[in-house]
């Protein structure tokens, strides 16, 4: 069966293909590192009535080429148990000005978090953000100048680089 094809459709086609190759070609995929990668952007203290902040909120930038960041609630098991060096995602250190320079200060509760898992419909994929957390500060602290140093775990136990806040003064 001989079929005849006008050339418009096969010009038409062609137009198509070649739209659709450039299109593709320049739609970059971000690749990043698997090892995730945070950047400091700021932290922000909110005061009620008295003269000491009561809250602070942390946000940063982040970037994960496997995208494996975040811990499900139900993951309590080792290394993600409440004992374990993993249960915190996100690793907050809390240090003083103190006369003799910056001393860290083991908060009860800590100030570290579990960041949720947040790629759960793409497994595998890239992905990069930012993060707020809101801390609750000591209303009234020994000493009214502080920082914090932060990193993150993915669930490799990859160790992202470690991020230092300027210097936070809690008192207005």
């Amino acid at each position: 069966m001989n079929r005849y094809i006008p050339k418009t459709k096969i010009w038409a086609f062609a137009v198509s293909l070649i739209g659709i190759s450039l299109i593709s070609s320049c739609i970059k995929q971000e690749e990043f590192s698997d090892i995730p990668e945070i950047t400091y952007r700021q932290f922000t203290t909110i005061f009620d009535t008295s003269q000491y902040a009561v809250r602070g909120v942390l946000r940063f930038d982040f970037q994960d080429g496997d995208g494996d960041i975040g811990i499900n609630p139900g993951d309590t098991f080792p290394p993600y148990n409440r004992a374990g060096d993993y249960y915190y995602n996100l690793v907050i250190q809390y240090f003083e000005k103190r006369d003799s320079g910056y001393v860290e200060v083991i908060l009860d509760p800590p100030l570290s978090a579990r960041i949720p898992v947040l790629n759960p419909d793409y497994p595998g994929k890239a992905i990069k953000g930012f993060i707020a957390d809101t801390l609750f500060m000591d209303p009234s602290p020994a000493y009214d100048t502080i920082r914090l140093e932060f990193f993150i775990y993915d669930r490799a136990l990859n160790k992202s680089n470690v991020q230092t806040t300027p210097d936070i003064v809690l008192k207005r």
